[in-house]
C-alpha cells in the first residue's frame, strides 16, 4: 500500500497514530524513525465534578421520596494541579510511608505534593501555588497521563 508524503511526514503513520490513540484512549503518543520524530496528541478536556441531590428510596410510611445530602460541588477545571507527564503516580515516597498530602493539607509554592514514575525515574509535582489541598483525584500507584488532573489546591 502506498503511503501519501506531504512535505516530508507520511500522512499514513499520522492517521495509524491517530488510531491507536483512540484504540488504547491515550491522550498523546510519540515516534521515532531515523530523522523523523512525529508526536500526534489530542487536548482533553477538564472534568468537572457536579454532584446532584441523591434520592432515598422510598420509606415503607411515607411515599415521598427524601433528598440525602449530596456531597460538595469541587470545580477542579480552575485549581486543579495537572500532570506535567504520563507515568504512575505515588502518594507517598515509600509504600509504608505517609502521604505527602491528605485532603486539608495546608501547601506552600514548591512543596511536593506526590510523584510520578516515568521511565523508572521518580519525579516530584510540586504545588504550582500556596494553599489548601480540597481534593485528591488520583489514588496511589494509579497511572496518569500528561495534562490529567491530580489535585486541586485552592
Amino acid at each position: 500500500m502506498a503511503t501519501k508524503k506531504t512535505d516530508g511526514v507520511d500522512q499514513q503513520l499520522v492517521r495509524d497514530l491517530a488510531g491507536i490513540l483512540n484504540d488504547t484512549n491515550l491522550t498523546e503518543i510519540e515516534v521515532e524513525l531515523g530523522d523523523l520524530k512525529v508526536r500526534v496528541s489530542r487536548q482533553t478536556q477538564a472534568v468537572h465534578a457536579v454532584a446532584a441531590p441523591v434520592m432515598a428510596a422510598p420509606a415503607a410510611v411515607n411515599s415521598t421520596p427524601v433528598a440525602v445530602a449530596a456531597p460538595a460541588v469541587v470545580d477542579i477545571s480552575k485549581n486543579a494541579v495537572p500532570s506535567p507527564m504520563v507515568g504512575t503516580a505515588y502518594l507517598a515516597p515509600s509504600p509504608d510511608a505517609k502521604p505527602f498530602i491528605e485532603v486539608g493539607s495546608v501547601v506552600k509554592e514548591g512543596q511536593t505534593l506526590l510523584i510520578i514514575e516515568a521511565m523508572k525515574t521518580m519525579n516530584q509535582i510540586p504545588a504550582p501555588r500556596s494553599g489548601t489541598v480540597t481534593a485528591i483525584l488520583i489514588e496511589d500507584a494509579q497511572p496518569v497521563e500528561y495534562g490529567m488532573p491530580l489535585v486541586v489546591v485552592e
